[in-house]
């Protein structure tokens, strides 16, 4: 079986742990990048387009698609999932179609694929100015919530509490969409829909993550992770933990509001990314993304539900249907975090051997460099890992994976700011990281 992975723009090597997944399920993996380095992948399973256009991405997957006949295309990356779309349709391959692509990654248009399906979702408004988006806020109710369309990794998404706070994060975002990394790591000469900002109203429960598929009509729940943080004004999509503490009822009425969406939003065959967040005591949905979710999530739905979103990703791509059953959990406690610094260009990350030799770590990935700028809000949302741990219980897991986060150092490249460890906050995705 051959099947052809693709990003329309490299992100660093975050992606590299999970084709190395692929090929452990006995998928010759080739690669097809339309900017990025040249020995990213091995050269004779890999290729560079040389631009980020897509009749260019295009016309290089289809000069080796004669070649190679690949059995599909994919991408695990979210500024991909239009690209991947559109050369899966141009190949005559298995795909989720491209405007069910596009609706699944533009989130007004997903949010208007929701309004017309009558899913439970927040009130939400497309806002092209200030008077707009205050106008929008008195009519929800403050707090809202203030986010790209076209975003990822909770990049410039904030919490407002009142005009004041939302004039301030108008401004910060308006600035951000200029340099928003996802955005501009989309291929070109792609219909991505309209890109600026989103107003919505705010959703006042806990948040769930699930990893989904849907097949002809049916959507399972493969797996359920719940989101335990504290939360501010900024996301960083903190702390996770698994199995779920939804009781059976809750989780009928996740399972029939992700389907309702998926259904609305045109994924009839896909691996999906769904975020649910309760509001008055009902499940709403945040988003559905086409692509498994980022950030240690395939190793938690392994681990926690016996589900691997990753091979039926593999079935997806090929046309095959996974076999999947409906969540049921392992009773293995598991608990996420992402490792976070302060702003600033790193000069050292320093991992102990009782980190990395550790018996209680499932999933640890450092993914920034030395020389690499991370950004805090509100000028981003860098971090610079994952670490996830297992336990008798969610305290024991988490217990675990603060001590051993306490172990990493973090020196930045100012000679004048102090080595920093690593503070604890969740799993959370942003660009050079992965995404949620």
């Amino acid at each position: 079986m051959k099947l052809l992975a693709m990003e329309a723009v490299q992100n660093a090597s975050y992606y590299h742990s999970r084709y190395r997944q692929v090929c452990d399920l006995g998928v010759e993996l080739f690669v097809l990048n339309g900017l990025g380095e040249p020995d990213y992948w091995p050269a004779d399973h890999y290729r560079l387009a040389g631009s980020k256009h897509i009749h260019d991405i295009v016309a290089a997957a289809r000069d080796w698609h004669a070649e190679q006949q690949f059995d599909g295309v994919f991408t695990f990356a979210e500024p991909a999932v239009v690209t991947a779309a559109t050369v899966a349709e141009a190949l005559g391959l298995p795909g989720i179609g491209v405007e069910a692509a596009r609706t699944s990654r533009n989130k007004l248009l997903m949010r208007q694929a929701h309004e017309r399906a009558d899913v439970p979702r927040p009130k939400f408004r497309f806002v092209s100015d200030l008077t707009a988006a205050l106008a929008a806020a008195e009519e929800f109710g403050y707090p809202v919530i203030l986010k790209p369309t076209l975003g990822a990794g909770s990049y410039y998404v904030f919490r407002a509490d009142n005009p004041k706070a939302l004039a301030e994060r108008f401004a910060q975002a308006s600035k951000g969409l200029g340099r928003l990394v996802w955005y501009h790591s989309e291929a070109a000469g792609l219909d991505l829909g309209p890109y600026g900002l989103l107003v919505e109203s705010f959703l006042d429960g806990p948040e769930f993550l699930t990893e989904a598929l849907a097949w002809d009509g049916e959507v399972y729940l493969g797996s359920i992770v719940d989101r335990v943080t504290v939360e501010g004004d900024t996301f960083d999509d903190d702390v996770h933990h698994a199995p779920t503490a939804l009781d059976p009822d809750q989780l009928v009425a996740v399972h029939q509001a992700i389907a309702a969406a998926a259904h609305a939003q045109g994924l009839h065959r896909s691996v999906m990314h769904a975020e649910v967040r309760f509001h008055q005591g009902k499940p709403h949905l945040l988003e559905i993304a086409a692509r498994p979710g980022g950030g240690g999530l395939d190793y938690f739905a392994q681990i926690s539900a016996g589900y691997s979103p990753i091979a039926a990703m593999v079935d997806v791509t090929r046309g095959v249907r996974p076999q999947v059953e409906h969540y049921r959990p392992t009773g293995v406690h598991t608990a996420g975090t992402c490792l976070i610094s302060a702003p600033g260009r790193i000069a050292e990350i320093t991992v102990p051997t009782s980190v990395t030799e550790s018996d209680r770590i499932f999933f640890f990935k450092i993914t920034a460099k030395p020389g690499d700028l991370i950004r805090r809000p509100p000028e981003g949302n860098n971090i610079f890992g994952f670490l996830c741990t297992t336990g008798q219980s969610f305290e024991d897991a988490m217990s675990a994976a603060r001590e051993l986060a306490e172990q990493i150092d973090v020196r930045m490249s100012d000679p004048d700011e102090p080595a920093e460890l690593a503070e604890l906050a969740g799993v959370g995705s942003t660009h050079n990281n992965g995404e949620g």
